[in-house]
């Protein structure tokens, strides 16, 4: 019988700050699942509950600002983090909270500002709009808005992938050090624009023939912050991350009678890459 030699060192620290999904298809569930594919260590803040499934969004309930307070001081000051990931943050209290939080790390933040579910349930409230963008993207490293939610930030509505930059200038007038246009709802390729206000990267990717594509942009962010926590340059990370993604949005399966969840196993299963020894 062999024994494994143990591990002298940890893999990077990811720590994800947002709602659960009860359906397990997104949210922290989501984000863990992406962590653990990409080889780090997640852990997670809740900030809300949800009764959620393939369906929609059954109910949401936020967690006291005090519980998401003692989270993050419980994970950071004892073990540390390498890179931090946002997601559902609901309210003005949260947004606010979360924000001041941000402010005492010093490690890439990846802002996921998520407005709407798949299912079109609304995950943000509109009152919370100004805090998400004068508080919250001020301290992102990244943030990786879809159409909706540029539209809903800065009222820029994209249509064309030409009015993508457009978006993403203005978005950066708020604060964040890139940003990532998500350009999945046009049609052709799944086209997204990663920029810095002085480079401009255009990510293209095929477009799968799938339905089932519930936590893509909950995936794509947490896959972020493990490349960036790995101390992966922006560039490359957000381009591996799309890489995953793409992979996880071919491989997503039917589950429940909606819209069921990307693979966040993919490269695991038979014809994946790491199942046919690539690393």
């Amino acid at each position: 019988m062999t024994t494994q030699p143990r591990p002298t060192t940890a893999p990077p620290r990811v720590l994800t700050v947002a709602g659960s999904d009860s359906g397990g298809g997104a949210g922290i569930q989501a984000d863990l699942k992406t962590m653990l594919a990409l080889g780090t260590h997640g852990m997670s803040v809740l900030t809300a509950v949800t009764a959620q499934n393939s369906l929609g969004v059954q109910g949401a309930w936020d967690l006291p600002s005090e519980a998401v307070r003692a989270q993050f001081a419980s994970v950071v000051d004892d073990i540390g983090v390498d890179a931090v990931k946002t997601g559902m943050l609901s309210s003005v209290e949260l947004v606010r909270t979360v924000a001041n939080l941000l402010a005492g790390v010093t490690c890439p933040v990846v802002v996921d500002p998520v407005g709407v579910s798949k299912h079109g349930d609304a995950l943000l409230a509109p009152e919370a709009l100004d805090s998400v963008r004068h508080e919250l993207l001020p301290s992102a490293t990244l943030a990786t808005p879809n159409l909706d939610e540029v539209a809903q930030l800065t009222g820029v509505r994209v249509e064309r992938e030409a009015e993508m930059e457009r978006a993403a200038d203005a978005l950066l007038a708020y604060g964040p050090s890139w940003v990532l246009v998500k350009g999945g709802h046009l049609r052709g390729e799944a086209v997204d624009l990663l920029t810095n206000g002085g480079e401009r990267h255009w990510l293209r990717a095929p477009r799968h023939d799938n339905a089932h594509t519930h936590g893509t942009g909950c995936t794509l962010a947490s896959a972020v912050a493990a490349r960036l926590a790995g101390g992966r340059p922006m560039v490359a990370a957000v381009t591996e991350a799309k890489a995953y993604v793409t992979g996880a949005i071919a491989s997503g399966y039917p589950l429940g009678a909606g819209i069921g969840p990307v693979d966040h196993g993919w490269r695991f299963r038979p014809g994946g890459d790491l199942a046919e020894g690539v690393g």
